[in-house]
Protein backbone atom coordinates (compact mmCIF):
# COMPACT_ATOMS: atom_id res chain seq x y z
CA UNK A 1 0.00 0.00 0.00
CA UNK A 2 2.64 2.43 0.99
CA UNK A 3 4.34 2.44 -2.69
CA UNK A 4 1.19 2.72 -4.48
CA UNK A 5 0.48 6.06 -2.23
CA UNK A 6 4.11 6.83 -3.41
CA UNK A 7 3.13 6.78 -6.95
CA UNK A 8 0.30 8.76 -6.21
CA UNK A 9 2.39 11.31 -4.47
CA UNK A 10 4.29 11.32 -7.80
CA UNK A 11 1.75 12.18 -10.18
CA UNK A 12 0.42 15.37 -8.00
CA UNK A 13 3.96 16.15 -7.56
CA UNK A 14 4.44 16.13 -11.21
CA UNK A 15 1.16 18.48 -11.34
CA UNK A 16 2.29 20.89 -8.92
CA UNK A 17 5.41 21.46 -11.08
CA UNK A 18 3.43 22.90 -13.56
CA UNK A 19 1.73 25.04 -11.83
CA UNK A 20 4.44 26.40 -9.99
CA UNK A 21 6.28 27.10 -13.69
CA UNK A 22 3.24 28.64 -14.76
CA UNK A 23 2.87 30.57 -11.67
CA UNK A 24 6.54 31.74 -11.83
CA UNK A 25 6.28 33.05 -15.21
CA UNK A 26 7.30 36.79 -14.82
CA UNK A 27 6.19 37.12 -11.30
CA UNK A 28 7.70 37.74 -7.78
CA UNK A 29 8.92 34.42 -6.21
CA UNK A 30 8.12 35.62 -2.25
CA UNK A 31 4.64 36.76 -2.82
CA UNK A 32 3.82 33.65 -4.89
CA UNK A 33 5.16 31.08 -2.59
CA UNK A 34 3.95 33.23 0.56
CA UNK A 35 0.44 32.58 -1.12
CA UNK A 36 1.40 28.96 -1.49
CA UNK A 37 1.65 28.40 1.77
CA UNK A 38 -0.67 30.57 3.24
CA UNK A 39 -3.50 28.24 1.26
CA UNK A 40 -1.88 25.08 2.02
CA UNK A 41 -2.24 26.34 5.79
CA UNK A 42 -6.32 27.28 5.31
CA UNK A 43 -6.23 23.79 3.79
CA UNK A 44 -5.22 22.35 6.95
CA UNK A 45 -6.54 24.59 10.01
CA UNK A 46 -9.63 23.32 9.85
CA UNK A 47 -8.45 19.67 10.72
CA UNK A 48 -6.46 21.60 13.62
CA UNK A 49 -9.15 23.05 14.92
CA UNK A 50 -11.69 20.51 14.92
CA UNK A 51 -9.69 18.21 15.92
CA UNK A 52 -9.02 20.19 18.91
CA UNK A 53 -12.76 20.53 19.71
CA UNK A 54 -12.83 16.71 19.82
CA UNK A 55 -14.89 17.33 16.23
CA UNK A 56 -12.91 14.75 14.53
CA UNK A 57 -12.20 11.52 16.56
CA UNK A 58 -8.53 10.50 17.78
CA UNK A 59 -9.08 7.18 15.06
CA UNK A 60 -9.66 9.45 12.38
CA UNK A 61 -7.46 9.56 8.76
CA UNK A 62 -7.60 13.28 9.11
CA UNK A 63 -7.17 13.34 13.03
CA UNK A 64 -4.07 16.34 14.46
CA UNK A 65 -3.26 15.43 18.00
CA UNK A 66 -2.60 18.24 19.99
CA UNK A 67 1.28 18.09 20.85
CA UNK A 68 3.35 20.41 23.54
CA UNK A 69 7.04 22.21 22.63
CA UNK A 70 8.94 19.31 23.12
CA UNK A 71 7.41 17.88 20.02
CA UNK A 72 6.86 20.92 17.65
CA UNK A 73 10.27 22.57 18.18
CA UNK A 74 11.35 19.33 15.57
CA UNK A 75 8.72 20.45 13.28
CA UNK A 76 9.62 23.59 13.54
CA UNK A 77 12.71 22.57 12.07
CA UNK A 78 11.28 20.72 9.28
CA UNK A 79 9.73 24.17 8.40
CA UNK A 80 12.74 26.09 8.24
CA UNK A 81 14.58 23.10 6.10
CA UNK A 82 11.93 23.31 3.52
CA UNK A 83 11.18 26.54 3.57
CA UNK A 84 14.84 27.09 2.16
CA UNK A 85 14.56 24.06 -0.34
CA UNK A 86 10.91 25.90 -1.52
CA UNK A 87 13.20 29.31 -2.11
CA UNK A 88 15.96 27.69 -3.75
CA UNK A 89 13.66 25.74 -5.50
CA UNK A 90 11.29 28.51 -7.01
CA UNK A 91 14.00 30.83 -7.61
CA UNK A 92 15.41 27.87 -10.01
CA UNK A 93 11.61 26.58 -11.56
CA UNK A 94 11.32 30.47 -12.32
CA UNK A 95 14.44 30.80 -14.69
CA UNK A 96 15.21 27.59 -16.13
CA UNK A 97 13.07 24.96 -18.51
CA UNK A 98 10.86 22.27 -16.65
CA UNK A 99 12.29 19.88 -18.92
CA UNK A 100 15.72 20.62 -17.27
CA UNK A 101 14.69 20.93 -13.48
CA UNK A 102 13.45 17.58 -13.23
CA UNK A 103 16.02 15.73 -14.00
CA UNK A 104 17.90 17.52 -11.64
CA UNK A 105 15.36 17.28 -9.17
CA UNK A 106 15.38 13.30 -10.21
CA UNK A 107 18.65 13.36 -8.36
CA UNK A 108 17.21 13.66 -4.96
CA UNK A 109 16.75 10.22 -4.25
CA UNK A 110 19.86 9.46 -5.40
CA UNK A 111 21.21 11.68 -2.02
CA UNK A 112 18.21 9.74 -0.07
CA UNK A 113 18.95 6.56 -0.53
CA UNK A 114 22.75 7.31 0.74
CA UNK A 115 21.53 9.20 4.37
CA UNK A 116 18.66 6.09 4.18
CA UNK A 117 21.47 2.71 3.84
CA UNK A 118 23.62 5.14 6.76
CA UNK A 119 21.20 6.22 9.04
CA UNK A 120 18.59 3.90 8.62
CA UNK A 121 19.82 0.15 7.85
CA UNK A 122 17.56 0.23 4.62
CA UNK A 123 17.61 -2.27 2.71
CA UNK A 124 17.04 -3.33 -1.09
CA UNK A 125 15.69 -6.24 -3.26
CA UNK A 126 17.76 -7.19 -6.49
CA UNK A 127 14.76 -5.33 -8.28
CA UNK A 128 14.69 -2.63 -6.13
CA UNK A 129 18.12 -2.00 -6.78
CA UNK A 130 18.24 -2.93 -10.74
CA UNK A 131 15.07 -0.20 -10.46
CA UNK A 132 17.58 2.67 -8.31
CA UNK A 133 20.56 2.07 -11.15
CA UNK A 134 18.02 2.18 -14.01
CA UNK A 135 16.83 5.71 -12.53
CA UNK A 136 20.41 7.05 -11.74
CA UNK A 137 21.41 6.04 -15.34
CA UNK A 138 18.24 7.39 -17.07
CA UNK A 139 18.42 10.38 -15.01
CA UNK A 140 22.37 11.34 -15.61
CA UNK A 141 21.74 10.88 -19.39
CA UNK A 142 18.68 13.22 -19.04
CA UNK A 143 20.39 16.02 -17.33
CA UNK A 144 23.59 15.81 -19.79
CA UNK A 145 20.95 16.25 -22.80
CA UNK A 146 19.78 18.93 -20.91
CA UNK A 147 23.26 20.60 -21.94
CA UNK A 148 21.96 21.20 -25.53
CA UNK A 149 19.89 23.34 -24.39
CA UNK A 150 23.17 25.89 -24.33
CA UNK A 151 23.56 25.89 -20.13
CA UNK A 152 26.33 25.95 -18.37
CA UNK A 153 25.66 23.92 -15.76
CA UNK A 154 29.09 24.91 -14.58
CA UNK A 155 28.51 28.52 -14.10
CA UNK A 156 24.79 29.12 -14.02
CA UNK A 157 23.30 30.06 -10.48
CA UNK A 158 19.75 29.15 -11.04
CA UNK A 159 21.07 25.62 -11.82
CA UNK A 160 23.33 25.77 -8.34
CA UNK A 161 19.98 27.23 -6.87
CA UNK A 162 18.44 23.69 -7.60
CA UNK A 163 21.07 21.58 -6.60
CA UNK A 164 20.80 23.25 -3.49
CA UNK A 165 16.92 22.98 -3.20
CA UNK A 166 17.64 19.07 -3.86
CA UNK A 167 20.51 18.52 -1.18
CA UNK A 168 17.77 20.18 1.28
CA UNK A 169 14.61 18.29 0.23
CA UNK A 170 17.00 15.50 0.36
CA UNK A 171 17.52 16.30 4.05
CA UNK A 172 13.93 16.60 4.44
CA UNK A 173 12.78 13.26 3.38
CA UNK A 174 15.12 11.86 5.79
CA UNK A 175 14.24 13.95 8.57
CA UNK A 176 10.53 13.00 7.75
CA UNK A 177 11.74 9.06 8.17
CA UNK A 178 13.27 10.11 11.56
CA UNK A 179 10.45 12.53 13.06
CA UNK A 180 7.50 9.68 11.73
CA UNK A 181 9.44 6.47 12.84
CA UNK A 182 8.40 5.09 15.88
CA UNK A 183 10.68 5.52 18.97
CA UNK A 184 11.64 1.48 18.98
CA UNK A 185 13.03 2.00 15.45
CA UNK A 186 15.18 5.26 16.52
CA UNK A 187 12.29 7.52 15.56
CA UNK A 188 10.12 10.50 17.80
CA UNK A 189 6.67 8.85 16.53
CA UNK A 190 5.08 11.82 15.21
CA UNK A 191 1.80 11.68 13.52
CA UNK A 192 1.37 12.33 10.19
CA UNK A 193 -1.15 14.75 9.83
CA UNK A 194 0.60 16.91 12.72
CA UNK A 195 3.84 17.10 11.20
CA UNK A 196 1.35 18.40 7.68
CA UNK A 197 -0.17 20.80 9.40
CA UNK A 198 1.84 22.60 11.45
CA UNK A 199 4.74 23.02 9.06
CA UNK A 200 2.38 24.41 6.78
CA UNK A 201 1.56 26.95 9.49
CA UNK A 202 5.01 27.92 10.84
CA UNK A 203 6.05 28.36 7.47
CA UNK A 204 3.39 30.75 6.81
CA UNK A 205 4.81 33.02 10.04
CA UNK A 206 8.17 32.43 8.40
CA UNK A 207 6.91 33.59 4.49
CA UNK A 208 4.73 36.46 6.08
CA UNK A 209 8.13 38.00 7.82
CA UNK A 210 9.93 37.93 4.75
CA UNK A 211 7.19 39.15 2.81
CA UNK A 212 6.70 42.23 4.96
CA UNK A 213 10.44 43.03 5.72
CA UNK A 214 12.60 41.60 2.61
CA UNK A 215 10.01 41.87 -0.59
CA UNK A 216 7.91 44.90 0.56
CA UNK A 217 10.20 47.45 0.82
CA UNK A 218 11.66 46.76 -2.44
CA UNK A 219 8.68 45.68 -4.72
CA UNK A 220 9.01 47.99 -6.63
CA UNK A 221 12.87 47.27 -7.61
CA UNK A 222 12.30 43.92 -8.79
CA UNK A 223 9.98 41.61 -10.99
CA UNK A 224 6.47 43.20 -10.01
CA UNK A 225 3.36 40.87 -8.53
CA UNK A 226 0.08 39.88 -10.41
CA UNK A 227 -1.97 36.91 -9.53
CA UNK A 228 -2.76 34.22 -11.55
CA UNK A 229 -5.05 31.24 -10.64
CA UNK A 230 -2.51 28.32 -11.18
CA UNK A 231 -1.32 30.22 -7.62
CA UNK A 232 -4.30 28.14 -5.46
CA UNK A 233 -3.72 25.01 -7.76
CA UNK A 234 0.10 24.81 -6.39
CA UNK A 235 -0.79 25.01 -2.95
CA UNK A 236 -4.28 22.08 -3.63
CA UNK A 237 -1.71 19.28 -5.52
CA UNK A 238 1.22 19.87 -3.55
CA UNK A 239 -0.64 19.54 -0.08
CA UNK A 240 -2.21 16.51 -1.92
CA UNK A 241 1.20 14.64 -2.85
CA UNK A 242 2.49 15.50 0.80
CA UNK A 243 -0.56 14.34 2.32
CA UNK A 244 -0.25 10.45 0.52
CA UNK A 245 3.81 10.79 0.94
CA UNK A 246 3.32 11.41 4.47
CA UNK A 247 0.59 8.59 5.09
CA UNK A 248 2.85 6.49 2.91
CA UNK A 249 5.54 7.10 5.37
CA UNK A 250 2.98 6.04 8.13
CA UNK A 251 2.97 2.74 6.86
CA UNK A 252 4.62 -0.48 8.41
CA UNK A 253 7.41 -1.10 5.66
CA UNK A 254 7.71 2.19 4.15
CA UNK A 255 11.28 2.49 2.94
CA UNK A 256 11.92 5.79 2.30
CA UNK A 257 15.00 5.45 0.01
CA UNK A 258 12.23 3.77 -2.54
CA UNK A 259 9.10 6.40 -1.74
CA UNK A 260 11.81 9.00 -3.10
CA UNK A 261 12.64 7.07 -5.83
CA UNK A 262 9.21 6.92 -7.04
CA UNK A 263 8.46 10.63 -6.23
CA UNK A 264 10.87 11.58 -8.54
CA UNK A 265 8.55 9.65 -10.92
CA UNK A 266 6.94 13.13 -11.57
CA UNK A 267 9.55 14.29 -13.63
CA UNK A 268 7.18 12.09 -16.26
CA UNK A 269 4.52 14.98 -16.12
CA UNK A 270 6.38 18.10 -16.15
CA UNK A 271 8.52 16.28 -19.04
CA UNK A 272 5.18 15.51 -21.01
CA UNK A 273 3.87 19.23 -20.05
CA UNK A 274 6.93 20.89 -20.64
CA UNK A 275 7.13 19.36 -24.26
CA UNK A 276 2.89 20.13 -24.53
CA UNK A 277 2.27 23.57 -23.08
CA UNK A 278 5.30 25.43 -22.88
CA UNK A 279 7.01 24.00 -26.43
CA UNK A 280 10.80 23.45 -24.61
CA UNK A 281 13.28 22.03 -27.39
CA UNK A 282 15.62 19.18 -27.36
CA UNK A 283 12.63 16.51 -26.49
CA UNK A 284 14.33 13.87 -28.50
CA UNK A 285 17.18 13.58 -27.03
CA UNK A 286 15.78 13.52 -23.73
CA UNK A 287 12.88 10.81 -24.73
CA UNK A 288 15.33 7.43 -24.23
CA UNK A 289 16.21 8.79 -21.45
CA UNK A 290 12.66 9.27 -19.87
CA UNK A 291 11.73 5.82 -20.89
CA UNK A 292 14.80 4.72 -18.36
CA UNK A 293 13.13 6.55 -16.09
CA UNK A 294 9.61 4.95 -16.64
CA UNK A 295 11.61 1.43 -16.55
CA UNK A 296 13.21 2.06 -13.17
CA UNK A 297 9.61 2.71 -11.54
CA UNK A 298 8.37 -0.72 -13.08
CA UNK A 299 11.40 -2.35 -11.19
CA UNK A 300 11.12 -0.47 -7.96
CA UNK A 301 7.03 -1.19 -8.00
CA UNK A 302 7.90 -5.16 -9.03
CA UNK A 303 10.44 -5.20 -5.96
CA UNK A 304 8.26 -4.00 -3.57
CA UNK A 305 5.36 -6.55 -4.06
Amino acid sequence: MWFVLAFLSALLLGFYDVFKKKALKANAVVPVLTLNVLFSSLLFLPFIVLSAMGKIGEDALLHVPVYGWAEHKYIVGKSLIVLASWLFGYWGIKNLPLTIVGPINATRPVMVLIGALALFGETLTLFQWLGVMTAMVGLFLLSRSGKKEGIDFRHNKWIVFVLLSNILGALSGLYDKYLMAAPENGGIGLDKMAVQSWFNIYQLGMMTAMLLLLWWPQRKKSTPFHWVWSIPLISLFLSAADFAYFYSLSLDGAMISIVSMIRRGSVVVSFLFGALAFHEKNLKAKLIDLLLVLLSMVLLFIGSQ
